[in-house]
């Protein structure tokens, strides 16, 4: 329980501390936020859980390709808030967008025999 506890609070306090830090420099914060932490963080994990570098591997894999239809988000979201479009809307329809093009992602790779 301990280490579950541990491996909580060195993610949240990476959030966290990204977050304090956009409000100071949203340059900084998108820096920090860009590097894979939390996917550096989830092989950590699933290494040290596992032992198995072959499941690492796969996560490696799979993170790689879901990283392209992730990143529809920021692109999406800015040009939705610059036409004054709420927030909590924008957000919304970003993520819905995003889900649509995970969707899209894995319905191609399966085409290809791609397995996630």
């Amino acid at each position: 329980m301990a280490y579950y506890t541990l491996k909580i609070i060195i993610t949240t306090i990476l959030i966290v501390a990204i977050s304090e830090i956009s409000k100071r420099s949203t340059f900084v914060g998108a820096i920090l936020a860009s590097v894979p932490l939390v996917s550096v963080l989830a092989m950590i994990w699933l290494y040290v859980d596992t032992k198995d570098i072959l499941k690492v591997s796969a996560l490696s894999a799979s993170v790689f390709w879901l990283v392209l239809p992730s990143l529809t988000l920021f692109v999406s979201l800015p040009i939705l808030l610059k036409q004054n479009i709420n927030f909590y809307l924008s957000i919304s329809i970003s993520i819905f967008v995003t889900i649509l093009s995970y969707w899209l992602m894995i319905s191609v790779l399966s085409r290809f025999g791609i397995k996630l």
